[in-house]
């Protein structure tokens, strides 16, 4: 949880910041620990930035049990 009440998740990837390729690496990560496929993700902010918004696609409530799991 951050100082302004918004909860971030801390993730870590092997690949390089170059032509989106981290980018590709948080999100095919972040689909497998939820259980969504990668088109159901959409990087919203952060293309360039360590601070990222993601919007995902699917059941809000199976969506929020999943992020409750990983942090």
């Amino acid at each position: 949880m951050r100082d302004d009440g918004s909860a971030v998740l801390r993730m870590r990837v092997k690949a390089v910041p170059d032509k989106g390729k981290a980018n590709a690496a948080v999100i095919a990560l972040l689909a497998k620990a939820l259980g969504v496929p990668k088109s159901a993700m959409t990087l919203v902010s952060g293309d360039t930035a360590r601070l990222k918004t993601i919007q995902i696609e699917g059941d809000p409530a199976a969506l929020a049990a999943g992020v409750d799991e990983l942090g």
